[in-house]
């Protein structure tokens, strides 16, 4: 499908998987540095275990991978990664305290409503509407998987992908604190927000 110059399409090209791992790092490596951190590691493991089946991607005429958003289901997610992926990357030590922090940060399943597991365009394309057009692949196929509603979650210091997603109609469900992991993550709290399908 194109929109407005840019191509959507399920799943990002193989051959760009270094791509999608640095753009994913360039939306999140602010909120996960501290935790999977140095930049060429948290690449190197992003690249191993970002999931194409769990997500959209948007194209520039190109053909270069300039925007993606990914989902969870219960059979996986988009940036998931095991144990043993941790392992492989950081080591023995270095994966149990990280597998560790990352469980605090995000360890909820939620069978009701459709899982949302990161949006993120590139720079230079942002603002061209690729982000709304992902949000609404996003719902269609949690539409599509028989949900009632779709759910993600924004923390405080990303103003605007909450503009984003209030502007799509989402609503705040609810606000948590994250205590003293604020020092670590460099945010204060997480917002959770619903839209109905």
């Amino acid at each position: 499908m194109t929109e407005s110059g840019f191509t959507l399409r399920r799943g990002f090209p193989e051959s760009q998987r270094e791509t999608a791992a640095r753009i994913y790092w360039e939306a999140f490596g602010g909120k996960l540095g501290p935790v999977l951190g140095p930049e060429a590691r948290a690449i190197a493991f992003l690249r191993a275990v970002l999931c194409p089946d769990h997500c959209f991607a948007a194209l520039n005429p190109e053909g270069r991978l300039v925007g993606i958003a990914g989902f969870k289901t219960p059979t996986g997610s988009f940036a998931g990664g095991s144990s043993s992926d941790l392992r492989r990357i950081y080591g023995r030590w270095g994966a149990g305290w990280r597998q560790a922090v990352l469980w605090l940060l995000s360890h909820e399943i939620d069978n009701s409503r459709f899982l949302v597991d990161g949006i993120a365009v590139t720079r230079p394309a942002r603002g061209q509407g690729i982000g709304s057009a992902l949000l609404r692949l996003l719902c269609d196929e949690g539409r599509a998987r028989g949900y009632g509603a779709i759910r993600l979650e924004v923390i405080d210091t990303n103003w605007r992908a909450r503009a984003l997603y209030e502007r799509a109609g989402f609503l705040p469900a609810r606000t948590e604190r994250i205590g003293p992991l604020r020092f670590l993550f460099g945010f204060t709290s997480a917002t959770t927000m619903v839209r109905p399908l």
